[in-house]
């Protein structure tokens, strides 16, 4: 099976599926596109406009990060998710709030000024406390294994992790727990890995292209 992923190379969705296939050790291919000029090829296959997308054999397309990691977590071996009926459905609404985060997370950084950061903080303030809540001793979401749901929140503690902590993004008095999780999955190749060598650079380019709150947290020489 021949499974290739489409996507720009600062996308967090794609990256949750990265790390997915990275951790289950399946081979696959990326093609990165402009998403200012994308291809046309790129609107028959992905029906949304957005990406990820995962071409399977050619011919068979799947959209939306959440269906196409189970669908690799299926056609390979072993699961990153519970047996348990229940469990599995509370760590799909886990995934589903994730989504919640990285949007909270994209609002930030496209802030334009402080009262619109603030008031950005304090919603993904909000939402963070729900995670902090209910997390238990780790080091993963599910304890001791490794699951989708910490593939889907590792690419936003990615970003959080090169803003400065003076921001105040995610301080650790806060959301001990968080943090300790964040540290984990960023300390694994799976993570470390599922992004382009040069992502860093990339990122504080991007911010600073934005021009809002954040991009003074990102100076030219950061480069």
């Amino acid at each position: 099976m021949h499974l290739e992923l489409i996507s720009f190379k600062l996308c967090p969705f794609v990256q949750r599926s990265v790390i997915t296939l990275l951790h289950k050790k399946a081979p696959f291919d990326i093609s990165y596109i402009d998403l200012s000029e994308p291809p046309a090829w790129f609107f028959k296959i992905s029906p949304f406009r957005r990406v990820p997308v995962l071409r399977v054999d050619d011919k068979t397309v799947l959209f939306e990060s959440a269906i196409i990691n189970e669908f690799i977590d299926d056609v390979t071996a072993g699961s990153l998710m519970p047996a348990d009926p229940l469990q599995k459905a509370q760590n799909r609404g886990w995934i589903q709030f994730g989504e919640q985060c990285l949007v909270d997370q994209y609002h930030l950084s496209t802030a334009e000024n402080g009262k619109s950061w603030e008031e950005s903080l304090a919603k993904a303030h909000h939402n963070l406390a729900k995670i902090e809540g209910m997390l238990g001793e780790g080091p993963y979401f599910n304890g001791e294994s490794f699951s989708l749901v910490d593939a889907a929140f590792a690419p936003l503690f990615m970003r959080y992790a090169l803003w400065p902590r003076t921001l105040g993004a995610l301080p650790s008095e806060e959301f001990p727990r968080l943090v300790s999780w964040s540290k984990t999955l960023l300390g694994l190749p799976e993570v470390q890995q599922s992004v382009v060598d040069d992502f860093h650079l990339l990122y504080a380019e991007h911010i600073r292209e934005h021009g809002g709150y954040l991009a003074n947290a990102f100076p030219v020489n950061s480069r």
